[in-house]
């Protein structure tokens, strides 16, 4: 028996059902909203929160994979008071999200200055997997970085290379958020390779936003899972090429290297429009899925990317 944890506690890997692997409750800049608070309301904000997931619940969904990191607004916090409220299990992740410089925090602090050898970043990444997050006692079950159109800056390749090491310390997996536009996941893969990275256990974030089967291909055949992971949240391509990349690989044989979701948010700050209406769990079952089996996708196929193969990405590995 594997178990993962769950901001309410360990679960069977074996009990995790449909799972969508990339989603948010609540990204927000945290600076911001406590010294500019704005139309913040705590209570009503957790109250849609858990609502949004409760219908995701009634519509099939059992479990989401929250990427929220630090540089993205991380109050766990506040996510245990809605998975308090909800029966949807939510898996949340460690790491730093930045698409150039480390945070102000890490720059003077190196690894010559902690007893481990380790970069702090690591240590820090360790901890919040083995003891727990900010004394709340849930623990994270994945690591997260990203690489987008900026590349591997030093800053973005010292935390890659914190996630990779943390990720060979603890055996917990990564998702790492990518610039398919400019085939960055394939340096994701050269380094997380170099740090001796399981990349079974490792999702190349945002694949679905490519166009390109081949690069794709080449991410599943390094043993990747792709992240098909941003449907109806309004961004280019549309529905039906996104479902028919994931078609043409299916046919091609790699059902088991993909995963599926939205990136979407019950709340995100980062747009001037009303941020209260982001989150819609059910997209994908309402519409991508029908697409998908017009497609010629079997149900088998599907199961494999909802259920399947998040199950085998939770999947602890011992630490080495």
């Amino acid at each position: 028996m594997t178990m993962v944890e769950t901001v309410r506690g360990p679960v069977d890997v074996t009990e995790l059902g449909t799972t969508l692997m990339h989603e948010h409750v609540f990204v927000l800049n945290e600076e911001i909203r406590q010294n500019y608070p704005g139309d913040w309301d705590e209570e009503a904000r957790v109250a849609h929160a858990v609502a949004q997931l409760d219908k995701a619940v009634a519509g099939g969904i059992t479990t989401i994979a929250d990427p929220t990191v630090i540089g993205l607004g991380r109050d766990i916090s506040r996510i245990k008071r809605v998975a308090e409220q909800t029966p949807m299990n939510i898996i949340v992740a460690t790491g730093i999200y930045t698409f150039s410089e480390v945070p102000f925090y890490f720059r003077y602090r190196s690894r010559r200055l902690t007893a481990s050898g380790e970069d702090p970043m690591t240590e820090m990444f360790v901890a919040d997997l083995t003891s727990g997050i900010a004394g709340t006692g849930v623990k994270a079950a994945f690591l997260k970085c990203a690489v987008d159109e900026p590349g591997l800056t030093r800053g973005v390749e010292r935390v890659l290379r914190s996630v990779a090491r943390a990720h060979v310390l603890t055996g917990a997996p990564v998702t790492v958020h990518t610039h398919p536009a400019t085939r960055n996941g394939l340096e994701v893969v050269r380094v997380l390779r170099e740090e001796g990275a399981d990349l079974g256990r490792v999702v190349i974030g945002h694949s679905g936003d490519s166009k390109d089967v081949e690069y794709l291909a080449e991410i599943a055949d390094a043993g990747c899972l792709l992240g098909m992971d941003r449907f109806g949240i309004g961004m280019s391509p549309s529905l039906q090429r996104r479902a028919g990349i994931i078609a043409e690989l299916c046919h091609r044989g790699y059902a088991a290297s993909m995963v599926l979701s939205h990136d979407a948010a019950c709340y995100i700050d980062w747009y001037p429009h009303d941020p209260s209406k982001a989150g819609n769990y059910l997209y994908i079952h309402d519409h991508v899925l029908p697409t998908l089996t017009e497609r010629g996708v079997s149900t088998e196929q599907i199961k494999m990317m909802l259920v399947g193969n998040p199950m085998r990405y939770f999947t602890m590995n011992p630490a080495v």
